[in-house]
């Protein structure tokens, strides 16, 4: 299983233009065969930064992800949105186990 976890930055004013992008790109990577998780989360404190939490069941899906159409149009949406600022990191995990 492939975690990655991290943060996006936008200007807070484009949240609301950004919010149908982001929409699209979330639905569209959950439809994917082997996307266990995706989703993106406005941090309480600093409105502008979004975090970023995505799971795959392997690297072939991964791979998958990074050509499909949706993430091919949300990265030409970063500087009509002012997106700049990308920390992702790519973490991998064993099977899930309830705590």
């Amino acid at each position: 299983m492939l975690v990655i976890i991290g943060t996006i930055r936008l200007p807070p004013e484009r949240l609301d233009e950004a919010r149908p992008a982001m929409q699209r790109m979330i639905s569209g990577s959950r439809a994917e065969a082997g996307c266990i998780d995706y989703s993106y989360a406005q941090d309480v404190l600093d409105p502008g930064l979004i975090h970023v939490t995505e799971v795959w069941s392997d690297r072939a899906a991964l791979d998958a992800h990074f050509h499909s159409p949706h993430i091919a149009d949300w990265r030409a949406s970063w500087a009509t949105l002012g997106i700049g600022d990308r920390n992702l990191m790519l973490y991998e995990a064993g099977e899930p186990k309830p705590t």
